[in-house]
């Protein structure tokens, strides 16, 4: 291939404390090119070797626990496999930059944004600060931020999600890399964030003509973004070829099956309207967080305002936004993990947003929250079964009857018995969301609120938990709402929808209105940035197509 940023040829990766080519292995023969100005995304499940490919790339496989045993990685010619610590470090941004899923624990959170992109420019330049600091500002424009003054000073907290990837692209980006590495840059992102970040990329490579190699789950981002695709399971290639041959033929059932589980942008069909109770409804539900400077100053930001909705028993509402639309902020104050400041929430029949924490006790177990990421919201320490029967025995139930209800509860998930007497850690990332469900059901709530629960999940996995929500809904009429930033997943399980914008609803109603034929103009452009929103991923063909 003319022009080749990265050949890796015949690459294996061995798991071990010691360089041990008979050692399991991580990765298996995995072969693959990525040439000048092109994007190659490496797509898979959870454990299927794409990020270990990145990480050997970049020199950074943790040591003492993975190692490159066979084959070779170039870059522009250049042998890294065998190159030094020094030459690696050497090579890290000017001529490969890696940006990460997570900006937040990539950034160091005490030294302002502006600094970290210097320390790049400082270690691998020999320009005065001066220098530096316009290099900064004219990358940080490049990248579309605002007020660069502003956000040059400013810590990470204090920048909103896309903002901090942007940082990321900056620094990766500041001495114009011949490689740009981006492990799932996009994941967590809204889907007008997510389409600003995916055109960003797209347009500084054109500008730059850098090389591409772009790891994702998500074939949605596939679609919009990708020239060639490498398909990976298990630590091997399964398939690759040019963007087009990948979605519409296939060769392999592994590559179908990940396609045929993109959720579909087309809502389910309609359940029919039931008159089961009302559990949970709003009123005017108003959140206001109040900052106090140094100076004494006050600042108030209106996170929620004026927010009013209804969930009957058995049905699935949906509240859909950007990233600070308000939609955790509504759950939290639902839930009671935080207090609202006007409005009032209904349980049951019961009004909770008034109640002191000791008169709240008794409802809590009406209302449970499974939450985006299962690996925080379970105790380490604890195994599997005294995490889902710790719920139960605080509220009186004997410990072996909490044991008893734990096993049934994994079996409803779909985890084997012996899973209760392990640990967190023993898991895969949907086990474990698995897991955070069990322990929500555990004391038989009437409401469950699923906050971003299956975002961070690979397409596979993301229908399996999706079709275990549905099914737990069946079984036991339970009521769910669930907060997505993911249209595509909301068009799939929800009854009914809630668009919020700001802190307020924008609009509401069936999920099939809703979607497919919205009012208003902030909801027509959630969809509209939705990615792989032209293509039917199932029918391996493009919308056009089928509507034609």
């Amino acid at each position: 291939m003319t022009d080749t940023i990265l050949d890796i040829d015949n690459l294996v990766v061995a798991l071990g404390k010691t360089k041990n080519p008979n050692g399991p292995r991580i990765l298996d023969g995995i072969s693959i090119q990525v040439a000048k100005g092109e994007t190659l995304c490496v797509v898979g499940e959870s454990g299927s070797g794409k990020s270990v490919t990145s990480l050997t790339t970049m020199g950074l496989l943790p040591k003492n626990a993975l190692h490159a045993v066979g084959g070779s990685v170039k870059l522009v010619g250049e042998e890294l496999l065998t190159a030094s610590d020094r030459r690696l470090r050497e090579l890290r941004a000017t001529r490969m930059a890696m940006i990460f899923q997570e900006p937040m624990t990539a950034l160091n959170p005490v030294v302002p944004v502006g600094r970290q992109i210097d320390e790049v420019l400082r270690a691998h330049t020999s320009l005065d600060g001066r220098a530096r600091r316009k290099r900064i500002l004219d990358m940080m424009e490049q990248v579309h931020l605002p007020e660069v003054e502003r956000i040059f000073a400013s810590y990470p907290h204090r920048l909103s999600g896309g903002q901090r990837q942007r940082i990321m692209i900056a620094m990766a980006l500041v001495l114009e890399p011949k490689l740009l590495i981006a492990d799932e840059p996009t994941t967590a992102l809204d889907v007008t964030t997510q389409k600003q970040i995916l055109s960003l990329i797209r347009e500084l490579q054109r500008d730059h003509g850098t090389a591409v190699l772009f790891i994702t789950h998500d074939m949605g981002v596939v679609a919009e973004i990708a020239d060639r695709v490498a398909v990976m399971r298990q630590g091997r290639l399964v398939e690759t070829g040019p963007l087009d041959k990948i979605l519409r033929d296939p060769e392999m059932d592994y590559t179908r099956n990940l396609l045929a589980a993109v959720p579909s942008l087309i809502p389910r069909p309609p359940r029919p309207e039931t008159k089961e109770p009302v559990v949970l409804e709003t009123n005017e539900l108003g959140k206001v967080y109040r900052e106090r400077s140094f100076l004494g100053k006050a600042r108030e930001v209106v996170a929620a305002q004026n927010v009013t909705l209804t969930l009957r028993k058995g049905r699935t509402l949906g509240i859909v936004g950007e990233s600070g639309s308000g939609k955790s902020t509504v759950a939290r104050c639902i839930v009671r993990l935080i207090d609202p400041t006007s409005g009032g929430v209904r349980l049951a029949g019961h009004e909770i947003s008034i109640l002191t924490r000791r008169l709240l006790q008794p409802h809590r177990k009406r209302i449970q929250i499974v939450f985006q990421d299962p690996y925080r919201s379970l105790n380490p320490r604890l195994t599997v079964g005294e995490s889902i029967s710790e719920g139960p025995v605080n509220y009186g139930t004997p410990h072996d009857k909490a044991m008893a209800r734990a096993r049934e509860l994994l079996e409803l998930v779909g985890l084997p018995a012996d899973a209760i007497s392990r640990y967190p850690h023993q898991f895969s990332g949907g086990q474990r969301q698995r897991i955070a469900i069990a322990r929500a059901l555990a004391l038989d709530p009437d409401v469950l609120v699923a906050d971003e629960a299956v975002s961070a999940l690979d397409v596979s996995v993301q229908a399996q938990v999706l079709e275990l929500l549905d099914e737990i809904q069946r079984r036991l009429g339970i009521a769910i709402l669930f907060i997505t930033h993911d249209l595509r997943v909301a068009a799939q399980i929800c009854d009914d929808v809630v668009v919020m914008q700001k802190g307020r609803i924008v609009e509401q109603g069936p999920a099939g209105e809703i979607l497919t034929h919205p009012k208003e103009a902030y909801t027509k452009s959630l969809l509209e940035a939705a990615p792989g929103r032209n293509w039917d991923f199932a029918n391996f063909r493009p919308v056009a197509e089928a509507v034609a």
